[in-house]
């Protein structure tokens, strides 16, 4: 049995008229000798609305009834979907999470996925041609609804893939590809034919919307090739897979920004060991993820700065937990700035070649662009600037680096 697994999001099923194009794609892969299995987001705006409800019923909702409602806006995509198959003439029904099962923990809200009974989606496909899943949605071993964060249904269409074995999942939104930067950043941005794992993992984790991270993480652990591509055309997007060589040959393949920033500072901290677990402890017991960290010691000094960055909507009170933190181990001052962005450069080929770094930090200082922190992997270099200078930078790392042109160099 062929199986060919496709994901389309919430703007790509919003309307009746866009279900039907969304059939058409699901009929082209029928087409082709496949079984499909089709899973989709609520239609544009119902998870927003369902959020918007809850809030209005309780001022704090019940995390694990709160996912019972918004899991109802798949539920009806899927229903509507299939009456359109069905009419058509082809073969399908909808499933829920807790009827595939896609067992997950009981973290509401943000559940990760534990297992997937691929047995049962089998059998359904011996006597469907198209079972229509709900994306976002699992349930607890106990069968309480629970969903997989904002963007989840990516990860429910990878995974489902792993499962079933498809020969690729293809995810359908409403860009056609993964793009070296943002095009409403930068008009010279360029459509990528391919990407490795590692470079899509960390652009999502830079705030690129097009595939959500945990669903890259699957892809990447299971090989599972996703190919991005836009609903409404039928032009080839972009496959998300194992580097190769000629991937390796690309100094750098993309520019990505995220100016969900914060920067936090503990100054005159004293400069002993347990210092850092003194800080970082009671902000990670707090669930406060911390992103880039720099420590600066002076020589002849016996205190320390720690400077790291946050998301903003964790600023409030990650300065809550460090004015305890402050009065506590005896630093001297603290310090925020919520106007700066992350910027950076992506691309598996910097594992084999230097002075990519050089020519960053050239490139932004020829424009007068300051940066106040530098963090790297093997595969990224992030700055941290300013946020008004967040445009300028990427453009020119962008041009930098020959992002436009059909090779980097």
């Amino acid at each position: 049995m062929k199986i060919l697994v496709q994901k389309f999001g919430g703007t790509s099923v919003a309307t009746l008229e866009r279900m039907k194009q969304v059939r058409a794609k699901v009929q082209a892969g029928l087409d082709r000798g496949f079984k499909m299995v089709v899973v989709l987001s609520a239609r544009a705006g119902e998870t927003n609305r369902l959020l918007a409800l809850a809030q209005e019923w309780s001022a704090s909702p019940d995390l694990a009834e709160c996912d019972s409602l918004v899991s109802t806006g798949e539920q009806a995509s899927i229903a509507l979907f299939s009456m359109l198959l069905n009419d058509s003439g082809i073969k399908a029904r909808s499933m829920l999470g807790f009827q595939v099962p896609i067992t997950t923990d009981d973290d509401f809200g943000n559940a990760r996925i534990r297992s997937i009974d691929s047995e049962i989606l089998l059998q359904a496909l011996e006597q469907y041609d198209v079972l229509v899943v709900a994306g976002f949605q699992g349930c607890t071993e106990d069968k309480r609804i629970t969903t997989l964060g904002r963007g989840g249904s990516d990860t429910s269409a990878v995974a489902l893939a792993a499962a079933l074995g498809s020969v690729e999942c293809e995810i359908y939104t409403d860009v056609d590809g993964v793009y070296t930067t943002d095009p409403n950043l930068c008009s010279t941005a360029r459509k990528m034919d391919r990407v490795a794992y590692d470079e899509m993992l960390e652009m999502a984790s830079m705030g690129a919307k097009v595939l959500h991270i945990r669903s890259v993480e699957f892809a990447k652990k299971y090989k599972v090739p996703v190919h991005v591509r836009s609903t409404f055309t039928d032009n080839p997007g972009t496959l998300v897979t194992q580097e190769d060589s000629t991937m390796e040959a690309v100094l750098v393949s993309g520019i990505a920004y995220d100016k969900d920033q914060a920067r936090v500072s503990l100054r005159g901290v004293p400069d002993q060991p347990g210092i850092a677990a003194a800080i970082f402890g009671p902000l990670s017991e707090q669930g406060v993820l911390v992103d880039m960290i720099v420590q600066n010691t002076a020589f002849d000094e016996p205190t320390t700065d720690m400077t790291f960055t946050v998301s903003r909507k964790e600023l409030p009170k990650t300065l809550a937990i460090c004015e305890e933190i402050k009065q506590k181990i005896g630093a001297k001052e603290l310090l925020h700035d919520a106007t700066v962005a992350k910027v950076s450069a992506i691309g598996v080929g910097m594992r084999n070649h230097s002075g990519v770094a050089a020519r960053a930090f050239s490139a932004l200082q020829a424009e007068g662009i300051n940066i106040l922190m530098i963090g790297t992997s093997e595969i990224k270099i992030t700055i941290l600037i300013q946020e008004k200078y967040v445009e300028l930078a990427v453009r020119i790392l962008h041009d930098t680096f020959g992002l436009d042109w059909d090779l980097g160099v």
